[in-house]
C-alpha cells in the first residue's frame, strides 16, 4: 500500500465522516468494518444500560457481578474497535496479494490473505456472541427503563454476527480444501444461529416489561 492509499483512522471520524467514507467509491471501510463499529454500538448500549442500574437499590445485591460486567463491557468494546482495524489489515494483504504475478508467491499470500479474511469476522461474530451471553445476564439485573436499549444492544450484535457470517460465506469460496470450506461455513452459520437464539431469549426475559 502506497502513501496515497493508507486508510485515516476510521475510529478517528466524525459519524457524518464514517457514513460518508463507508458511502464513498472506496473498498474500505465496507461490511467488516461497519460490523466492527456495529458491534461496540452494541456493546456501547448494554454498557448505558448497566452504568443506570449500578447503585441502585434494588440491585444492591448484584453488585459484584454489575461490576464485572463493566470491565467485561469495555474490553469488548475495545476489542470491536481494534477489529475495525484488522479487517482492514486483512482486506489490504488480499488486495496486495491478488496484485501478484501468477505464481508460487501469489499462491502462498492469497492463500494467508484468505485465512485472514476469515478469521477477523469469526473472531468479530464470536466476540458478538460473548457480549450477548452478558446482556442475557444483565437482562434480570437491569433497570427496566434501559430495557430497550439493553434488548436494541442485543440486536446489534445478532446483527454483527450476520454481517460476520456474510463475510465467512464469500471468503470461504477461496479456500482450497473443499472440507476446509465448508467446516468454515458450518462453523459461522452455527455462531448465527446461538446469536439469534440468545437475541430471541433476551427478548423472552423482558417481555414483561418490553410486550
Amino acid at each position: 500500500m502506497t502513501e496515497n492509499e493508507k486508510q485515516p483512522d476510521l475510529l478517528s471520524m466524525s459519524v457524518r465522516q464514517f457514513v460518508e467514507a463507508s458511502a464513498s467509491k472506496a473498498p474500505t471501510p465496507g461490511g467488516g468494518s461497519v460490523a466492527g463499529v456495529v458491534g461496540a454500538l452494541g456493546v456501547a448500549l448494554g454498557e448505558m444500560a448497566l452504568n443506570f442500574s449500578i447503585g441502585k437499590k434494588k440491585f444492591v445485591a448484584h453488585a459484584e457481578a454489575h461490576q464485572r460486567l463493566l470491565s467485561r463491557f469495555g474490553r469488548a468494546r475495545e476489542m470491536f474497535q481494534q477489529l475495525v482495524a484488522d479487517d482492514i489489515a486483512a482486506f489490504t494483504a488480499y488486495q496486495d496479494a491478488s496484485r501478484l504475478a501468477d505464481g508460487p508467491e501469489k499462491d502462498d499470500a492469497m492463500g494467508i490473505a484468505t485465512a485472514a479474511a476469515i478469521d477477523v469476522p469469526r473472531e468479530a461474530a464470536k466476540l458478538a456472541l460473548a457480549v450477548l451471553g452478558d446482556l442475557e445476564e444483565l437482562a434480570g439485573m437491569c433497570n427496566r427503563y434501559l430495557i430497550s436499549d439493553l434488548v436494541a444492544g442485543a440486536a446489534l450484535c445478532e446483527a454483527v454476527s450476520r454481517l460476520c457470517d456474510y463475510n465467512v460465506r464469500i471468503n470461504a469460496a477461496n479456500v482450497r480444501d473443499p472440507d476446509e470450506a465448508e467446516q468454515v461455513r458450518s462453523g459461522s452459520a452455527a455462531d448465527l444461529a446461538a446469536a439469534v437464539a440468545s437475541r430471541q431469549r433476551i427478548e423472552e426475559s423482558v417481555k414483561e416489561v418490553l410486550p
